[in-house]
């Protein structure tokens, strides 16, 4: 698994933009970016720096996945049939730790990826302890015994600041079947998410 290197809340600030939609967010209190020159006025994005910001946003919301992971996904995303935008969002929608969070299982992305690397999910009943595994439609995601006691995991379902999208169908608490891939317009994204721009940047 890889480590996160930046502060979760920078994206929100470096985008200016409650990016994961928490009522922590540093940009309800301050607009500008973050370090000392945060407070400087913004130059117009040429073509390139609205793609690269694009890209940056939708990266950083799925817990700040690796350049190598990224660009994986998209090259599989415009190798299958369709709109590639749509089939990129299709794809990050199926990663394990994207579900855990999706299901109100983890407060927070970073937390949902802990979840599943320190073995407290399963899928179809097998424990499975990959974050970036796909998820398929019809699978089962499940909480082990130990997650289902866990402070935080009670934290998340109680949070009504994100509802379980419909794609993600609940069976009780602690049990979830994903029932469908989602278009870009059916996934809860706190924020505008621009898939086509990250598309066009890496097709330069």
């Amino acid at each position: 698994m890889s480590k996160r290197s930046s502060a979760k809340y920078k994206l929100d600030r470096r985008m200016g933009e409650n990016v994961f939609g928490r009522p922590k967010s540093p940009v309800n209190r301050r607009e500008y970016g973050p370090g000392q020159h945060g407070q400087r006025r913004k130059g117009k994005l040429s073509d390139f720096g609205i793609q690269l910001r694009a890209k940056q946003k939708l990266k950083g919301y799925y817990g700040d996945i690796t350049e190598k992971q990224f660009k994986r996904t998209y090259t599989e995303a415009s190798a299958m049939k369709g709109d590639a935008s749509q089939n990129l969002i299709g794809l990050l929608e199926r990663r394990l730790d994207m579900i855990v969070y999706r299901a109100k299982f983890a407060p927070t992305i970073w937390a949902a990826r802990q979840l599943v690397s320190h073995g407290h999910i399963r899928v179809n009943g097998v424990k499975c302890n990959i974050a970036s595994r796909r998820v398929d439609v019809g699978d089962v995601i499940e909480l082990g015994p130990k997650a289902q006691e866990m402070a935080l995991v009670i934290e998340a379902q109680s949070l009504a600041e994100r509802d379980v999208p419909d794609y993600v169908v609940p069976d009780g608490t602690s049990k979830v079947t994903y029932t469908r891939v989602p278009t870009l317009d059916e996934v809860p994204y706190p924020v505008r998410m621009e898939p086509n721009l990250v598309i066009e940047f890496y097709s330069r």
